[in-house]
């Protein structure tokens, strides 16, 4: 394969990654991954480290049309970056010290996860008992606009939601996803705020908690702007159709696919993980 088909060919499937990632909230990074390693054959820390570029690209470029529209609460999205910040570093120090077979198992495990985040039932329930004195100091509730009206909402379990966060980082950091799966789960079970606000907050923050760990697998070597061009412009445009096409898709059956897409990629990653292929 030469080099101009082996481009088009990360391109046409970096936009299916983006498109896909877009259309189900994940990210495109679950998907970049396992498409660079089992078909591409490419070292799974260089594509760790692609995926993070793309990560940064997708959520700087769609981060701020939900901040503009006032749902993000970037009050809270910067306190809890402290926790994925700091979870992603380290992360990423581990992530270039153990070996790559048993990167390919966790993060095959993940995917598994995430799956069954896709198909579980979103709700869209408000909080407004004021008990989380912690929120309440460091003046984490907020509002956000729906249906026309301003709905007010408190924030609940600082600690154990900030606990999450920084799980979530370490994930980010080893395994070059988002981790938007975690981060929702933390801000919408633990931390009680609505769904449409934890999804555009863990949007908001994907792309600094992928920055932090980026730093890392640079100074390492392992981010090849050969890959990096070609998937961060797929995933942006793929990205772009997505939000598109959500508006008009069915969303339940596009998590089907989606879920079993990435059931089927993950228990590659573990079968090839625990041969030592990867």
């Amino acid at each position: 394969m030469t080099i101009l088909s082996f481009t088009l060919v990360l391109l046409a499937g970096a936009f299916l990654a983006g498109l896909l990632g877009s259309l189900t909230g994940l990210g495109g990074g679950v998907v970049i991954i396992p498409l660079l390693t089992l078909v591409f054959h490419v070292d799974i820390r260089y594509a760790i480290g692609t995926a993070l570029i793309a990560s940064i690209a997708t959520s700087s470029g769609s981060a701020s049309a939900y901040v503009k529209e006032g749902i993000t609460n970037i009050r809270l999205g910067m306190f809890l970056e402290i926790a994925t910040t700091t979870g992603a570093v380290v992360g990423a120090l581990i992530a270039v010290f153990i070996p790559t077979n048993v990167v390919a198992i966790i993060f095959g495990c993940v995917l598994i996860f995430s799956a069954l985040m896709s198909f579980r039932k979103k709700s869209e329930a408000v909080s407004d008992e004021d008990v989380s004195k912690l929120a309440r100091d460091l003046k984490l509730n907020g509002t956000y606009p729906s249906g026309g009206e301003v709905v007010s909402y408190k924030v609940r379990h600082v600690p154990g939601g900030y606990f999450m966060m920084t799980f979530a980082g370490v994930m980010s950091g080893l395994l070059g996803i988002g981790s938007g799966a975690l981060k929702v789960l933390a801000m919408d079970n633990i931390m009680r705020i609505p769904f449409k606000v934890s999804t555009t907050t863990s949007n908001f923050m994907i792309g600094v908690t992928a920055a932090a760990s980026a730093v890392v697998y640079l100074q390492r070597g392992y981010i090849s702007p050969g890959l990096c061009m070609p998937v961060v412009l797929g995933v942006l445009l793929g990205a772009f159709g997505g939000s598109r096409l959500l508006v008009k898709a069915n969303a339940k059956w596009l998590r089907i696919v989606f879920g079993v897409v990435i059931t089927f990629l993950a228990l590659q990653m573990i079968y090839n993980g625990l041969n030592g292929k990867l």
